[in-house]
């Protein structure tokens, strides 16, 4: 068996794989079922950009041993750096494994060091290994094995005559640090420099407004192409190019166009600058949810060291929770109903009181498809924001797709926080 350690070899490909192709095929019927969200091509392209390498095509195909063999046959035939991912678990419909031994014309072998590294695997977790996993020990003559430190299945790799084959479990969890700690040293021998690229993330205006805003003066500072990116209440500027400085003019201009609706630079997500604010400006925050169910909760602990600034939050779905936990009035309830202004105002000063907190954020809303009347439609919400001068509330319309609507719901509570808090920020002659 060729040890790991060969992967870190920069020299054995020489520069034959300069400049060409990258192109990925990702296995698993659960991809085109849509049972799975394929999170492979993001996260590789990403990756390689940082090298200056550009993913070409992707390519999904389902569990089946003609699938992939054809795709691969394609694939391989073009030349370049392939990357396979996918089904090389344990069970029956788990097949690159033959199918690329197959394809290159090499028999399986069966490595002990693989096998005891999987039984330890489970024996470390207090597990019995069953006999189905020794399978992913079996190894086409001659390819190198990438280790998997986070799971049983190790990955596999190959090169011949200017081309590479990388072959990777399909588990994010196990593919990630598989192929930045071992696949990415071998291929940054054949990167280029890349092009310098800056997102500006924008919130509360629509894609088709924020490039009629921008574009023109984009193209006027010099850059020739622009990207967009719309998600449900946020939308990506992105800039690329050769030069640092004309970046920097860029975001720099788009900033001054959109003001504070601009709320990052980078991959920095909204609930990530609130928290990072909250942490500045020394202030705690919960949050009071009816129609989001715990959505703004989820999304402020998802962030790593929210627990400094995010006292808790409620869920109250029913009347009488936001009654009995919350202290909303039943005559707000009885004459505004659950989705109003007052509600949702009585909802975040009850969460700022009961958890201590210098800032509260509440939604309540119309979610759908039902539950809406000719007085309040669907997609209808109200947000309150309780902080020490007192309660404000405001009132959306939101795309009435209840998932969608939740999204967007969130982000708006998540801004409401981020604009409160900026002025905190900011020196006294500023705000």
């Amino acid at each position: 068996m060729q040890v790991a350690k060969e992967l870190f070899d920069p020299e054995k490909s020489g520069a034959i794989l300069k400049g060409m192709r990258v192109e990925l095929i990702t296995t698993g019927s659960e991809l085109l079922l849509g049972q799975v969200l394929n999170a492979h091509p993001g996260y590789l392209s990403t990756r390689l950009a940082k090298m200056g390498l550009e993913l070409a095509r992707q390519t999904a195909v389902p569990d089946g041993r003609g699938a992939i063999r054809e795709v691969l046959g394609e694939v391989w035939g073009r030349g370049g750096v392939v990357i396979l991912t996918g089904g090389l678990g344990p069970t029956s419909d788990d097949l690159t494994r033959e199918v690329v031994a197959e394809f290159l014309g090499k028999p399986l072998e069966e490595h002990p060091e693989i096998e005891k590294k999987i039984l330890g695997y489970f024996a470390k977790r207090g597990l019995v290994a069953p006999d189905s996993v020794k399978v992913q020990s079996q190894v086409p003559k001659g390819m190198e094995v990438i280790p998997n430190d986070a799971g049983t299945a190790p990955g596999l790799l190959w090169e011949e005559k200017g081309k590479m084959l990388v072959v990777l479990p399909g588990p994010p969890r196990e593919l990630a640090p598989m192929f930045e700690k071992y696949v990415e040293p071998r291929l940054r021998a054949y990167s280029r420099p890349a092009e310098w690229m800056r997102v500006v993330r924008v919130t509360g205006i629509g894609e088709s407004a924020v490039q009629e805003r921008c574009e023109e003066e984009l193209r006027r500072l010099g850059f020739t192409a622009v990207g967009y990116c719309a998600r449900p209440g946020e939308v990506d500027v992105r800039l690329r190019g050769a030069d640092e400085k004309l970046l920097e003019a860029g975001v720099r201009r788009v900033r001054e166009i959109l003001g504070a609706a601009v709320y990052g630079d980078g991959a920095e997500t909204m609930e990530e600058v609130v928290v990072r604010l909250a942490k500045r400006a020394g202030v705690k925050l919960a949050t009071a949810e009816s129609c989001t169910g715990g959505l703004v909760a989820s999304r402020l602990t998802d962030v790593p060291g929210a627990s400094e600034v995010f006292l808790g939050g409620w869920v109250t779905y029913s009347n009488e929770a936001k009654m009995r936990d919350l202290g909303v009035a039943g005559e707000s309830l009885a004459k505004y109903g659950a989705v109003s202004g007052a509600v949702a105002g009585e909802m975040a000063a009850g969460a700022r009181v009961r958890a201590g907190a210098d800032w509260a954020v509440s939604v309540t809303g119309i979610a759908g498809p039902g539950g809406g009347n000719e007085n309040k439609s669907v997609g209808l919400v109200y947000l309150g924001i309780a902080g020490p001068k007192g309660v404000e509330t405001i009132e959306k319309k939101l795309v009435p797709e209840r998932k969608v609507f939740k999204a967007m719901a969130s982000q708006v509570a998540l801004d409401l926080l981020r604009n409160k808090l900026l002025p905190q920020l900011l020196p006294k002659s500023e705000v």
